[in-house]
């Protein structure tokens, strides 16, 4: 995506651009040639050619941040109806288990709010809002923790092998040394 789209910048980077954007046009109503503006800058020939035209077809104002590319399909009004279904939990919508996966989020988007989203949007929406992706952890329901840590403790340390001696030795295991 090309950066005037938005490419990716960070509000910081978005405002920076703009700042070299407009030391280009006080260089265009100046007079100077674009090899010179875009050296002055470090910025590419055709960057330059390209802000020049803008500015000479709309002046400053062309070359001023327009703002995002396009809005967001779930604002913040609308993930403010999402967010207490999501707290509810996945069995209270159908799901056999607790897991929020982004397809299930997704369905879910598009059951409630009537929006169709793909996979990443979901993720980028979920994120945007301060959601993480947490991996359930997989223990058996029968496990026993104190036991473990008893074997862990006690029957471990005799059942590993020994630490390997330091001192000279021989990178092959099975053929000794030659001299």
């Amino acid at each position: 995506m090309r950066y005037a789209q938005g490419g990716g910048l960070t509000p910081q980077g978005q405002a920076a651009r703009e700042r070299v954007r407009m030391l280009a046009a006080d260089g265009f109503a100046r007079g100077e040639k674009h090899t010179v503006i875009a050296k002055r800058l470090r910025v590419s020939v055709r960057s330059v050619e390209r802000w020049h035209r803008s500015w000479r077809d709309g002046g400053q104002g062309a070359l001023r941040i327009s703002g995002p590319a396009k809005r967001p399909k779930v604002d913040d009004h609308d993930f403010a109806v999402l967010e207490p279904l999501l707290l509810e939990g996945a069995v209270a919508w159908g799901w056999s288990d607790e897991r929020w996966t982004l397809a299930r989020v997704r369905l879910l988007i598009a059951d409630q709010l009537g929006v169709s989203m793909s996979i990443r949007g979901v993720w980028e929406l979920l994120r945007r809002h301060g959601w993480s992706c947490r991996q359930p952890a997989r223990r058996a329901v029968e496990r026993d923790d104190a036991a473990v840590a008893g074997w862990v403790k006690e029957t471990w340390p005799q059942a590993k092998p020994p630490r390997r001696r330091s001192g000279h030795g021989w990178s092959s295991r099975t053929k000794p040394p030659s001299r």
